[in-house]
């Protein structure tokens, strides 16, 4: 049985600190909260006017930093808590790392009643890439793809 009073307490930290975020003008009202059996691993507000980075959301920079945490690529067994819906980015991104469950406050309708509105990306990528607002070209794949011969070989490669 989940601990309810667990999950609203993460919850809480998320929130918390999106509106730390705004209170101390560090940047937009976002939080997330990795965790780990139970235990926080990281935490992070949205970083973008601060690191004038546009990659760096809440849940991205949590990510990252639960990544250095616990000196791995993959959060499998992690959980997120965020206090808005991720973006397609964040999404993205919560996929990329093997977290096992996203918990979320606000919905990304509650964001765009306040100017935070991912709609565009969402429709963008409903699109054709051909019919896409953002020119995309593909150039020079039969030099590229030579990257993914020899990953085929490398010692570094990992099977995910």
């Amino acid at each position: 049985m989940e601990n309810i009073e667990q999950h609203v307490a993460f919850m809480r930290m998320a929130i918390e600190l999106s509106m730390q975020n705004v209170s101390e003008c560090v940047g937009a009202p976002f939080g997330a909260v990795v965790v780990k059996d139970g235990k926080l691993v990281a935490k992070s507000a949205n970083r973008v006017v601060a690191a004038n980075d546009p990659t760096a959301h809440a849940e991205i920079s949590a990510i990252r930093l639960a990544c250095l945490s616990l000196n791995t690529f993959d959060l499998s067994g992690c959980v997120i808590y965020t206090s808005c819906e991720p973006c397609p980015m964040c999404l993205g991104a919560i996929y990329w790392s093997r977290i096992n469950t996203i918990y979320y406050a606000n919905t990304k309708a509650d964001a765009a009643d306040f100017g935070f509105d991912d709609k565009f990306i969402y429709d963008e990528l409903d699109k054709p890439m051909e019919e896409r607002m953002l020119p995309v070209v593909q150039m020079l794949r039969d030099e590229a793809v030579a990257a993914f011969k020899l990953w085929e070989t490398s010692p570094m490669r990992i099977d995910c």
